[in-house]
């Protein structure tokens, strides 16, 4: 038997609604919506603060919802997933203001509230995630140096927020719990570490597992959507990353993936946490994936610095466009030294292209100029990071990765997908695009008895259905040394053999 589902699908720079035909052997999947997600800038009494729309995203969402309802004949259920950390306020089951963005400044407050009460490797130890200042953790100790905390009785993160107001019920799906800094490795709420950095227990919901049924859509939100309250809404693993690993067609035995878009997440699966000082050092984490695997992985800044510098180009009146830049880019002599792209200074909105060549210039390295240029450095760069973190994550999991995987929006940037075989010196498989609203739509199919399996044989129909593009390596494999120090002063050379 096949059936519908749908699945709303949140990122960080755009939202979809996706509708699935699914069923033992089929697999069909239609985009039905997709709408901007544009942060906005709001005064909030002593600086511009950076706000997500979250009202404005369900909107649309629901618009989505509505159309997926007139072209299925029987809509069974719909999953939420988005970027993980943030979250939003309630009181009294009202949202108090718009959630705050990760790449807001306030974390700076928050990060050494945190550290003075805990020590950074202690709190590895515990929550076994790796540090990034927007961490939520980070985020909601920022709100109790600001006592807007004190105004809340609960927090709800973004695809629990859409879940909340789509049936009334208040849960935290455990893949997104896990990036919150608050989950212990064992599997539960660390209330102790709540109360230690000044938080009650209790804030966020109970945790669901992904393939819980929430429950019916309400009756005022199905009615106006010409949508069936028979129609459910099921948790997923609503941390976009945890649902697009689903959707890798892997041997997690050996294979390494990287989830490919705003953010890039380089790793491999496996099946308990990796919690060592080496790890710890290396910044890598332990995140929950679907069926209580462990997504051991790193961050890297990802296509957010094409993204951003197209944006720049915008700005300056250029038409860009950016599959012409990236065949332009290709042409490029690759003359650069790679730059780092985890420094701090391209976090935040704004002059992409100029922030690179001050970290060239500051180092007395060759410019890159043109944007052709900048653009090849970016790519070369990206996938340079990409075969550093393959490296250390087989290394420190003990994975032999023979394989690299590279899934979402990455996977259609043919340079970055060759790059990253000829870094590597491995096949690069890229592919499917879709991986997130793939792995969305199989997790709640399978509460539903649409199609039945484990992770390998839900990635079975994936590959049958979506058979990923192969690169392969062109030189031997390169060797690229560790990064010395974070942000100012730290270098990524190439190491050729």
């Amino acid at each position: 038997m096949s059936g519908q589902v749908a699945a709303i699908d949140l990122g960080a720079t755009s939202g979809r609604v996706m509708l699935a035909d699914i069923g033992p052997g089929r697999l069909e999947l239609e985009q039905v919506a997709r709408f901007a997600n544009d942060p906005v800038q709001l005064w909030n009494g002593h600086r511009t603060a950076l706000h997500w729309d979250v009202p404005g995203l369900y909107r649309e969402a629901c618009a989505g919802l509505a159309e997926a309802g007139r072209r299925s004949d029987r809509l069974i259920t719909i999953g939420v997933d988005s970027w993980a950390v943030d979250y939003g306020l309630l009181r009294d089951g009202a949202l108090l203001s718009l959630p705050y963005h990760y790449r807001d400044s306030r974390c700076e407050d928050g990060v050494p509230a945190v550290h003075r009460s805990i020590d950074p490797a202690e709190l590895y130890a515990r929550n076994g995630l790796q540090f990034l200042p927007f961490t939520t953790i980070y985020q909601l100790a920022a709100e109790k140096v600001s006592g807007r905390i004190d105004l809340a009785d609960r927090a709800l993160l973004i695809p629990d927020l859409i879940g909340y107001w789509l049936t009334g019920r208040r849960v935290t799906e455990r893949t997104n719990a896990s990036t919150t800094g608050l989950l212990h490795t064992t599997g539960y709420w660390d209330d102790d570490l709540a109360a230690r950095v000044g938080l009650r227990a209790g804030l966020f919901p109970a945790l669901a597992e992904p393939g819980t049924e929430l429950g019916p859509l309400l009756g005022g939100v199905a009615a106006p959507l010409g949508l069936s309250t028979r129609t459910t809404v099921t948790t997923v693993a609503s941390h976009d990353t945890a649902s697009a690993v689903v959707a890798v067609p892997m041997d997690s035995d050996t294979a390494a993936y990287i989830s490919c878009g705003t953010w890039c997440l380089v790793g491999v699966e496996v099946s308990g946490p990796v919690i060592s000082e080496a790890g710890r050092q290396a910044n890598f984490t332990n995140e929950v994936g679907a069926d209580d695997r462990i997504r051991y992985l790193h961050n890297v800044m990802g296509l957010w610095l094409l993204s951003e510098t197209v944006r720049q180009y915008q700005r300056e009146g250029y038409r860009a466009d950016l599959s012409e830049l990236l065949a332009q880019a290709g042409e490029v002599r690759p003359m650069f030294d790679v730059f780092d792209t985890a420094d701090p200074r391209f976090l935040a909105p704004g002059d992409m292209p100029g922030r690179i060549r001050d970290w060239y210039d500051e180092r007395g390295l060759q410019v890159p100029m043109t944007r052709p240029e900048i653009v090849r450095a970016i790519v070369e760069s990206l996938a340079a990071a990409f075969a550093d973190g393959v490296q250390r994550a087989a290394e420190l999991s003990g994975t032999p990765v023979r394989t690299v995987h590279i899934v979402g929006g990455g996977s259609q940037n043919r340079l970055l997908c060759q790059l990253t075989a000829d870094r590597t010196g491995l096949p690069v498989l890229a592919g499917p695009v879709e991986a997130t609203a793939l792995g969305n739509v199989l997790i709640s199919a399978r509460a539903h008895h649409l199609v039945d399996g484990d992770l390998e044989a839900l990635r079975h129909l994936v590959a049958t259905r979506f058979p990923p593009q192969q690169y392969t390596p062109r030189t031997r494999r390169t060797s690229i040394s560790r990064t010395v120090g974070a942000g100012k002063g730290s270098t990524m050379k190439e190491v050729r053999p």
